[in-house]
């Protein structure tokens, strides 16, 4: 070999030793610091956590593993569970917390911990925690000496740190995959609300000297995210499925964000109050793009109050079906089943300042046993405003009005311009509503009018129909102004022979000509103004009370009174008996016609 390649080889043979001895040499220190730091390591993550939750919290592990190199660690079988003694005397200091966390989990991760700067500079600066599928059991009780407390840590964490750390920081910490259980226990019967799958991610965690005032934080924190793909929930009746597909929350923000929320019916229409065991309405809703903003997330932690200034629902439907062939529930009573009665038994408590509806379909079918026929009523492209939609007692204390705006469109085509004041405080449910429906053709209401009413609207042109209500559970009064021109219509009745609806030939030309007026104002410039006061059943609900008492103004107003009801029975009756009277006349004519011709052919035998 030629001298100048044999002292290439060496060089390159002295090379490749010096770096595998280097190696060597760094794996066998990497080795022993990590042996060194696990102690270290082990009495720093227990210390902390102990002493920065003012010796509630503990942490039990049952191995931990570092890499040095990496900056990792981890930590098998986790569990962080609260000192229930040291909680009842913080309970008497006052300086308890109003949640109680226990938190498991097989494995927790920590990502890039810093150990020079932890030895050097007495920083514990960590990139990353990941807790890996934990399960969270959340206990919420709440005190009057935490009321109105900022978003703070009553005595700062640094206190208990701060002879051993000058800083604490985590960037992120973040549960994946979270089974999550929340337990309130400031009512008398166990309320527990649980959820899975869920993905949260706590961003910049920062224990120093002036964090803890620092205004831009909430609990040392500069965010929280809140992530969840999807969600089902079985109500406890079994009659329903809740469901949500891709929630978004971002604290700092306090916007939520809602791809689609979803009450599922389990059971198709006519079996649903079957399965119930008992008359009740099917619901079934569906909204997509709902956005919140404005949402207070440490009093949703501290008191499980959801306060939001502002909330948008747009591209949705409501759908409500009421099976009438179905027998009601002996003694069954709807009071209490307004909507904002609803609210108040709502068990989260709740505060949205504003909610803006777009483009929501309504519509509410009922199906009758007389007619055996659906009637459907929907308002559809519905838009609008709530305002003060609540059920905290202080708030209704200042301002017990709930008010709502809709604009929408009766059966797709008329306009209607509907306004609700709703008395959050009634013990009856007061409530006002008043609206105006604006032009449209007659024959539309046929819908509703001949499965419901047996009524068809032969022809007719709406103005205009104005109404002004006050409501509770007891009934309704007000006013129907009903402006109409050529009007004509049609008794009906069901004939089970041929399985539909029949015109009552004789008593829809005696209500046409006896009856119905065929315009309001009449050709004299006079006009009608229908004064309601109906009667609610118990039984009935909420749209069946809005919709009875508007037919009834109708009725009245077009003149299917119950005197004019009562005239138009007594004209068939006379008829009736007319016509009898002319039968018996006819038999007793042709009976004498007969004696007489037997009479003729006798007489010609003789």
């Amino acid at each position: 070999m030629p001298e100048t390649k044999r002292h290439r080889y060496k060089i390159i043979k002295w090379i490749a030793a010096t770096i595998i001895i280097a190696f060597g040499l760094l794996s066998a220190t990497a080795w022993f610091l990590n042996v060194k730091s696990r102690p270290l390591l082990t009495a720093q993550i227990k210390t902390l956590l102990y002493k920065s939750t003012d010796s509630l919290y503990t942490i039990s592990f049952s191995n931990v593993s570092t890499n040095i190199l990496t900056g990792s660690a981890t930590l098998q079988n986790v569990k962080i569970t609260a000192d229930t003694i040291r909680f009842k005397e913080l309970i008497r200091l006052k300086r308890a917390p109003n949640n109680l966390y226990t938190v498991t989990l097989k494995k927790l991760v920590v990502k890039h911990f810093h150990p020079f700067t932890l030895y050097r500079q007495k920083k514990l600066q960590i990139e990353e925690v990941i807790f890996d599928k934990p399960e969270v059991l959340m206990m919420n009780r709440q005190f009057d000496f935490n009321e109105n407390r900022p978003p703070r840590p009553i005595k700062s964490p640094y206190s208990f740190i701060a002879k051993n750390l000058e800083e604490f920081r985590i960037n992120a910490i973040r549960f994946q995959d979270a089974s999550f259980k929340y337990i309130n226990k400031n009512v008398n019967q166990l309320n527990v609300f649980a959820i899975d799958d869920l993905n949260i991610t706590l961003s910049d965690l920062l224990v120093d000297s002036t964090s803890a005032d620092d205004p831009t934080r909430f609990y040392l924190l500069k965010d929280v995210i809140i992530n969840l793909n999807d969600y089902q929930y079985t109500t406890p009746n079994k009659l329903y499925n809740i469901k949500l597909n891709k929630l978004d929350f971002r604290a700092s923000t306090g916007k939520l964000r809602i791809n689609k929320f979803e009450l599922e019916p389990r059971y198709d229409e006519m079996k649903f109050a079957q399965v119930a065991g008992h008359a009740t309405e099917r619901f079934h809703i569906q909204m997509s793009d709902i956005l919140m903003n404005g949402i207070d997330l440490p009093v949703y932690i501290s008191k499980q109050e959801l306060r939001a200034k502002e909330m948008g629902i747009a591209n949705g439907f409501i759908s409500v079906f009421n099976n009438g062939s179905t027998k009601k529930a002996e003694g069954e009573i709807k009071k209490g089943r307004f909507p904002h009665q609803l609210l108040q038994k709502l068990a989260p408590p709740v505060l949205i300042q504003k909610i803006k509806l777009k483009d929501v379909n309504i519509s509410y079918t009922i199906y009758n046993d007389e007619s055996k026929q659906r009637g459907r009523i929907s308002f559809e492209h519905t838009s609008g405003i709530f305002k003060n939609v609540t059920n905290l007692p202080k708030i209704k204390a200042i301002n017990p009005k709930m008010e709502v705006s809709l604009n929408t469109y009766l059966l797709g085509q008329a306009s209607l311009d509907l306004n609700f004041k709703f008395d959050l405080k009634s013990p009856k449910g007061y409530f006002e509503y008043k609206g105006i429906l604006h032009n449209f053709n007659a024959r539309i209401l046929n819908q509703i009018t001949k499965p419901l009413g047996l009524v068809r609207i032969n022809r007719g042109i709406v103005d205009k129909l104005q109404f002004d209500f006050k409501a509770d559970n007891t009934g309704a009064k007000g006013k129907v102004d009903f402006y109409y021109y050529d009007l004509s219509v049609a008794l009906m009745r069901n004939d089970p022979a041929k399985d539909h609806l029949v015109t009552r030939g004789l008593i829809s030309i005696l209500a046409n000509a006896l009856i119905i007026n065929s315009e309001n104002p009449n050709r004299h410039n006079q006009f009608i103004s229908s004064d309601v006061s109906y009667k609610k059943p118990d039984s009935s609900s909420f749209f069946s009370l809005i919709w009875r008492s508007l037919y009834t103004g109708i009725k009245n107003s077009i003149g299917i009174t119950e005197e004019k009801q009562n005239e138009i029975k007594q004209h068939i009756a006379n008829f009736r008996e007319m016509r009898a009277n002319h039968e018996i006349r006819k038999r007793n004519r042709l009976k004498r016609r007969m004696q007489r011709e037997k009479q003729r052919k006798l007489n010609e035998r003789r």
